[in-house]
């Protein structure tokens, strides 16, 4: 008895150090909720992150897999309904995606703002195109995406957007 007692006090022991080394900076306090909400909005700001790369490099199919299925676009008085027009929008209509533009898209951290309650989030930040040879901002847009937890993935189901006029 003795000796399982032990035993048993020794395996916690190795747990608990190892939890300790392992560089996470959560209190060992911090309710579940708490740590879900955080990894929630983490993963509401790779959907930002993702769809700068995608303008940045003109990745239309990557642009796309942000899309839920059946999501909305809207972008001045256009809307688009669904990926295929979504599609059709950023490869002919998104002066970011023309093979002439090789811009990069960049926004401005103090301007992205992440929500989250349950298996919905918002996401709103302003996405600046700056072309790298003249680094002027070719094309600002301020965009406010809706999104939902499918299948483990935020994706978004709704989206706004409209130019963003730049003060100097």
């Amino acid at each position: 008895m003795t000796r399982r007692l032990l035993t048993s006090c020794a395996v916690a022991g190795v747990v608990v150090l190892a939890a300790a080394g392992s560089g996470s900076t959560a209190p060992a306090t911090a309710p579940n909720g708490a740590i879900e909400q955080e990894a929630a909005l983490y993963q509401i700001e790779q959907v930002e992150e993702t769809f700068h790369r995608a303008g940045s490099t003109h990745n239309v199919d990557l642009m796309l897999s942000l899309f839920a299925p059946g999501a909305t676009f809207n972008i001045g008085n256009q809307a688009y309904a669904g990926k295929a027009q979504i599609r059709n929008f950023f490869a002919t209509k998104n002066p970011a995606f023309q093979p002439e533009n090789h811009w990069i898209s960049d926004t401005p951290s103090y301007k992205s703002r992440e929500t989250v309650n349950g298996d919905t989030g918002t996401l709103f930040f302003e996405c600046d195109y700056i072309d790298p040879k003249t680094k002027k901002v070719m094309l600002a847009v301020s965009v406010n995406h809706n999104l939902q937890k499918i299948d483990g993935r935020w994706l978004i189901v709704d989206s706004a957007a409209s130019a963003t006029t730049l003060s100097p």
